[in-house]
């Protein structure tokens, strides 16, 4: 599916985000800082943000990263994702296509606690 399944918004708020929740210390994590960045290029409706988990630990707060990544994705208002995501870029661009078109279930409170941080730091 093309970069074109999110619509575009110009309301940052209600648009897509897609957090990766890393750590400096993590190879794996340092490698797919590029894959996430060109993701990030091929899809400018959605809003990309890199967590380091222990230089922003006040964004993650108690949630405990077990495994690197670990991406949220959320739809503007509500986190629908929370989880390890292999460390290729087909497997969080399949996540982009598919979580629209889906019902719009939760990833839970402790995922919406973590984006509502993100989201209040990172801006609107």
């Amino acid at each position: 599916m093309s970069a074109t399944a999110i619509p575009a918004t110009t309301d940052p708020a209600r648009g897509w985000w897609a957090i990766c929740l890393c750590a400096a210390w993590c190879g794996t994590c340092g490698s797919y800082r590029s894959v996430f960045d060109a993701l990030a290029a091929a899809h400018p409706q959605v809003r990309f943000e890199w967590v380091d988990i222990e230089d922003e630990a006040d964004l993650v707060d108690e949630l405990d990263v077990e495994t690197f990544p670990t991406l949220l994705l959320a739809d503007g208002h509500t986190a629908r994702f929370l989880g390890p995501l292999l460390p290729q870029a087909g497997a969080l661009a399949q996540l982009l296509a598919r979580l629209p078109r889906e019902p719009g279930a939760s990833a839970g409170p402790e995922a919406q606690a973590v984006f509502e941080r993100v989201r209040a730091a990172r801006g609107k």
